[in-house]
């Protein structure tokens, strides 16, 4: 008997994997309404709708919340800020920041390994293929530093840098570490907004939000361009 080689192993463990949620799905009538119902919801990006289907739960609130959150990382690019939001309006800012934040994680460590085992034609299917070549240019770009900008920066897409990683040399822990420093900011600020927050406060954080990005950019940007500047 031929003996599988680690990454084979992988490999087929990964597809394995895949397939029983596929199968799963078109078999088992809960989890395809389960599905169904959080792709609906996610993409029109409806906070009271969630709040609804979440309450509808009852105590198992905040485990249909986690599992959405993973939903959402592997069927990007579904927003992640609606969950957090509602998790901020259900469960107070620090229980909802803590639910969003871990869930995140596992979603983003799902998705680095889904790249690892299954490789680029797989990922390209879930993430797209425009999202993954726009996130190898900043991996180009910000080397090992691309995690943690990605993170810290709002309109820097979640799931495709996940999957981005994956594709990379980089290391698991390194990029799971970059992953809960980096997110842990925008989940504390829109889990507070999701509870507290009027129109008015909203519209001026994410401002902010966006002014601060910019300087965040810039000095990158700043920083690698002395370096080229030393460099030549």
């Amino acid at each position: 008997m031929v003996k599988m080689t680690g990454n084979i192993k992988k490999i087929v463990i990964g597809l394995a994997s895949v397939t029983f949620l596929v199968v799963l799905y078109f078999v088992f009538s809960p989890f395809r309404m389960f599905v169904n119902n959080a792709f609906q919801i996610l993409s029109k990006a409806d906070t009271k709708a969630l709040k609804t289907y979440l309450l509808s739960f009852g105590a198992w609130a905040p485990v249909v919340s986690a599992l959405l959150m993973v939903f959402q990382s592997i069927v990007a690019p579904l927003p992640a800020f609606v969950i957090t939001f509602t998790n901020g309006l259900l469960f107070g800012v620090w229980w909802g920041t803590l639910l969003s934040w871990s869930s995140a994680m596992i979603g983003a460590a799902a998705c680095f390994y889904i790249s690892k085992l299954l490789g680029r034609p797989v990922v390209e299917k879930l993430a797209g293929g425009p999202s993954l070549e726009w996130t190898d240019r900043f991996f180009d770009r910000y080397g090992s530093h691309a995690i943690i900008i990605a993170r810290l920066l709002p309109f820097v897409p979640f799931d495709p840098i996940s999957y981005g990683a994956g594709l990379t040399g980089m290391g698991f822990w390194e990029f799971f570490l970059a992953t809960g420093i980096g997110q842990l900011p925008a989940t504390v600020v829109y889990s507070y907004l999701g509870q507290t927050a009027t129109g008015t406060v909203k519209v001026l954080l994410l401002v902010f939000a966006v002014v601060a990005s910019l300087i965040i950019i810039s000095t990158a940007l700043r920083k690698r361009f002395n370096k080229r500047l030393m460099e030549a």
